[in-house]
């Protein structure tokens, strides 16, 4: 057989598919194969008729879902009309990118592999599994994957093994190429790149949404910054439901900014164009303006601040020139110095702007039109909407934990968007954010007299404030919200609210305030305390149970209490109170939307 052309599609949410799929391609160039890397909905699917060889990277989202960049690859490829050995010539491997903490587990890998293969393509090794939650991450999967996938390419084509690879230690071509301007350079006002034609926002086209208001809704003497921010949308198009998501790019600080182009030698103010050298560079940056600033490009795209994934020191490697650096390196890039990478990088947190810093002479060689090979973009953060526009029309607010905390590095670690969000002041002059909603996976019922039962432990409570304003809204008052905090005094959100919402009948609300007495009490605890109640409601009524908040501990242990209540008020054994919560889960009348 003659030389294949390498195909790589990834569906990725947080880049960390993007990542491992251009790592993928940077192996296959090594070999001297053709490659080609895309999200899964810049391809058109109806060509995987004639691929030969393609490598899916995905990652699952929320409770089992598609990354946004597959979505329309997903729909495509589970249509009932595509023929059974459509995809008969295909050669394809699956790498699957997961958190074993979460229920659904690889969950779109498992599925994309059980569908091709009835599509008729040719599965070259078991679907990879990767797990976040492994002690050396994803690569202690993605590694052995890798090397036994080449194994069967090699096997697939022998004329390969003549080819003469690439030294490791040798740049590859960038993926793009800088085209600094000389003319006179001109201010970029950020507000004004983001088009405000009557469209409904995008990610590639945000409306800029005037902030009004940021304030502290902790205590100050409590330890968590907790702010409740909100937006003025006037003239947005933009409309959302309760348990929508709003989406919105962070920028770096001036600091690091500054850091960063002083590390670079590279000047803040200069114009430049881009292009892109070949097809490995995947979709060309719409983001960027053309012609951009270093400054804009650094503030609003890198993503200095981020722990650096291995990829950023198997690049950084080959520049070096200074032998202590190249070898320490070159360590962090081996498989064998993973667990070193992790204590130096991952534990501590270190970001790409320190690693920069502990290796000057090798900062000092990077070439700018390597860049975005070495920085990824960055990512959008999403926040549950926690307002109603029939309670506050033109208006959207969040509930914003300000991510802040200690590791052995001298300073502390910080969130970068709840960090940029909390810096804004509205009252030191106008402040805009980029901004665009997206579908949310929680949905209420239209029904008026079905029961909502809501556990929303800290922040988890934004969409459940939607939710009652919208359903206060619309008359309907069988509501029973389970909030939990830490201190009645000091992380109590939106008490009076709740108060108002008690007095005029639309709420029964039940809290657990966790460190207001000796023996810790938590949402999960007051479940169990209301087993008669709840069981009435959801045997009888009809009741939908919700779930919101962080993904540790909390949603496995109010399921465990809602199997508990089932058993001991339905009567029924431990599989049939699993197997009933399964149903419900699978027919809506169970949700939940957790975050880690």
């Amino acid at each position: 057989m003659s030389k294949p052309c390498l195909l790589v599609l990834y569906g990725s949410q947080t880049g960390t598919a993007q990542d491992t799929a251009q790592r993928i391609a940077r192996q296959a160039q090594r070999r001297q194969l053709q490659v080609r890397v895309l999200p899964l909905d810049n391809y058109n699917v109806a060509n995987l008729i004639s691929e030969s060889l393609v490598v899916f990277v995905c990652s699952t989202t929320g409770q089992g879902d598609p990354p946004d960049n597959m979505k329309i690859f997903w729909r495509f490829l589970f249509k009932k009309s595509l023929p059974v050995g459509s995809l008969s010539r295909l050669d394809c491997a699956i790498l699957g990118l997961g958190d074993s903490s979460y229920p659904k587990f690889n969950f779109v890998a498992k599925k994309l592999h059980k569908r091709l293969l009835q599509l008729g393509a040719s599965i070259l090794l078991p679907v990879g599994l990767a797990d976040d939650q492994h002690d050396l991450g994803s690569d202690a999967v993605i590694d052995p994957w890798l090397t036994s996938f080449w194994e069967k390419v090699f096997a697939l084509y022998p004329s390969l093994a003549d080819l003469i690879p690439l030294r490791e230690d040798d740049p590859l071509p960038p993926t793009h190429t800088f085209h600094f301007l000389d003319d006179v350079k001109e201010k970029m006002d950020g507000r004004l790149r983001i088009l405000t034609e009557q469209t409904v926002p995008s990610q590639s086209h945000p409306f800029s949404a005037r902030l009004v208001s940021n304030r502290r809704v902790t205590d100050m003497s409590h330890f968590q910054d907790v702010r409740h921010i909100e937006f003025d949308i006037t003239g947005s198009n933009i409309e959302f439901a309760a348990g929508d998501v709003v989406m919105m790019f962070p920028c770096n600080t001036p600091q690091d900014v500054q850091q960063f182009c002083q590390l670079l030698r590279l000047d803040p103010e200069a114009r430049f164009t881009l292009r892109a050298t070949d097809n490995t560079a995947g979709v060309f940056q719409t983001r960027l303006p053309q012609p951009c600033t270093v400054r804009h490009l650094v503030e609003s795209f890198l993503d200095i601040g981020a722990v650096p994934r291995r990829s950023f020191f198997e690049l950084l490697s080959t520049f070096a020139t200074n032998e202590i650096e190249q070898q320490k390196l070159l360590e962090f890039s081996s498989a064998a110095g993973q667990d070193e990478l992790h204590s130096y990088c991952n534990r501590p947190r270190r970001t790409a702007l320190e690693v920069l810093t502990d290796f000057p002479h090798t900062t000092a060689e990077i070439k700018v039109d390597y860049l975005l090979d070495l920085f990824p973009e960055i990512q959008p953060r999403s926040f549950s909407i926690a307002s109603s526009l029939q309670a506050h029309p033109h208006r959207l607010q969040i509930l914003v934990a300000v991510v802040h905390y200690k590791t052995k590095m001298y300073k502390p670690r910080r969130g970068l968007c709840s960090s940029w969000l909390a810096s804004m002041d509205p009252a030191q002059g106008e402040v805009y954010v980029p901004q665009w909603v997206k579908k949310g996976t929680l949905k209420f019922p239209k029904e008026k007299n079905t029961p909502v039962i809501m556990a929303g432990p800290g922040t988890g409570v934004a969409p459940f404030r939607s939710a009652l304003q919208e359903r206060m809204a619309e008359g309907k008052n069988a509501n029973i919200l389970f909030f939990g905090c830490r201190s009645e005094t000091k992380d109590f959100y939106f008490r009076s609210e709740w108060e108002d919402m008690i007095k005029t009948g639309h709420l029964t609300l039940i809290t657990a305030f966790s460190r207001d007495q000796e023996e810790k009490v938590y949402v999960q605890d007051r479940v169990r305390e209301n087993a008669e109640l709840l069981w009435d409601l959801i045997a009888n009524r009809s009741a939908c149970i919700y779930i919101a908040g962080n993904a540790k501990q909390m949603p496995t242990s109010v399921c465990n209490a809602l199997k508990e209540l089932f058993q001991q008020e339905g009567g029924m054994s431990s599989a049939d109170a699993s197997q009933m919560l399964t149903n419900m889960e699978r027919t809506g009348q169970f949700q939940s939307e957790t975050w880690s």
